[in-house]
């Protein structure tokens, strides 16, 4: 008998086997395989460890004690607060606006919104805030320099040179070392104010302060109720030529009222009650002689 052969396999793979094999060979699978599935078996184990309530409650309170025991940590706690260039009733307003309790964390202090609050104090003009070595919270302010005593209708207040409120005053006799301005809408004027206040100068202890009138011009007030009324247009030019006339005539050191100076081409003078009185009757002497 003829022996039988065997049947030969073929050492091909299977076109299935062939399509998985090529799968498996792609670059996203065998990156999946390798770090994709340790991953998922690793986030599976945490989930199941955090199923249970008491477990995660645990891990929040580990991670809370951790945090606690780094922000109170003796380099990260601030225990006063110390303010440079602001007077002892501004520094008292600043603390009573900031009633931080010390020591504490730096990690719990909002140094922005302190620094908002310490800016809208009327006195302030600018504020920095920074935490030295030490654990010292330092602020650093720009007072505002008071420029005019303002009286309104509510009062007396203090403005600096942008016309921004600082505080009220009891009475005009506090701050007499401060020129005077009054009337409505003066705090809105408070420059223009300031180069008047500087040009009349030459006037010396006669001058008493300037009024706003209308909001949109000033008169300068004088001793022995004389007043000077300027336009609205160009008042420094104005009140110049009225200084310059009365150092060349003394216009000032007579009986006139009132130098309206309102129409640059027509400047008039008001004269005082007594003094039309003596005009008149002058006039009424000359006329009876005649």
């Amino acid at each position: 008998m003829q022996p039988v052969n065997p049947i030969r396999r073929d050492p091909a793979p299977s076109r299935l086997r062939y399509r998985l094999q090529r799968w498996m060979l792609t670059p996203g699978i065998r990156i999946g395989f390798r770090v994709g599935v340790p991953l998922a078996l690793v986030a599976a184990g945490i989930a199941g460890y955090l199923w249970d309530a008491e477990r995660r409650a645990e891990l929040a309170q580990l991670a809370v004690d951790l945090r606690t025991s780094i922000e109170e940590r003796p380099e990260f706690m601030v225990g006063l607060m110390a303010i440079d260039g602001a007077g002892a009733d501004l520094a008292q307003d600043i603390r009573e606006a900031v009633p931080l309790d010390f020591p504490v964390s730096s990690f719990d202090l909002d140094l922005e919104a302190i620094r908002g609050t310490i800016a809208e104090l009327d006195p302030v003009q600018s504020v920095s805030l920074r935490i030295k070595p030490g654990g010292v919270l330092q602020v650093d302010v720009a007072e505002r320099v008071p420029a005019v005593v303002w009286r309104n209708r509510e009062g007396v207040a203090m403005l600096d040179a942008t016309g921004a409120y600082i505080d009220d005053l009891l009475r005009r006799t506090d701050r007499m070392d401060l020129p005077l301005i009054a009337g409505d809408g003066a705090d809105r004027a408070v420059d223009e104010a300031l180069r008047l206040l500087a040009t009349a100068k030459p006037l010396g202890q006669r001058l008493r302060g300037l009024v706003r009138i209308g909001e949109r011009r000033w008169d300068v007030v004088l001793d022995r109720d004389q007043r000077i009324l300027l336009p609205s247009d160009r008042p420094v030019r104005a009140l110049e030529r009225a200084i310059a006339l009365s150092e060349a005539q003394d216009m000032l050191e007579r009986d006139v009222a009132v130098v309206d100076l309102r129409l640059a081409s027509r400047p008039t003078l008001r004269m005082t009650s007594d003094a039309v009185q003596e005009w008149w009757r002058i006039r009424k002497i000359n006329g009876s002689g005649q």
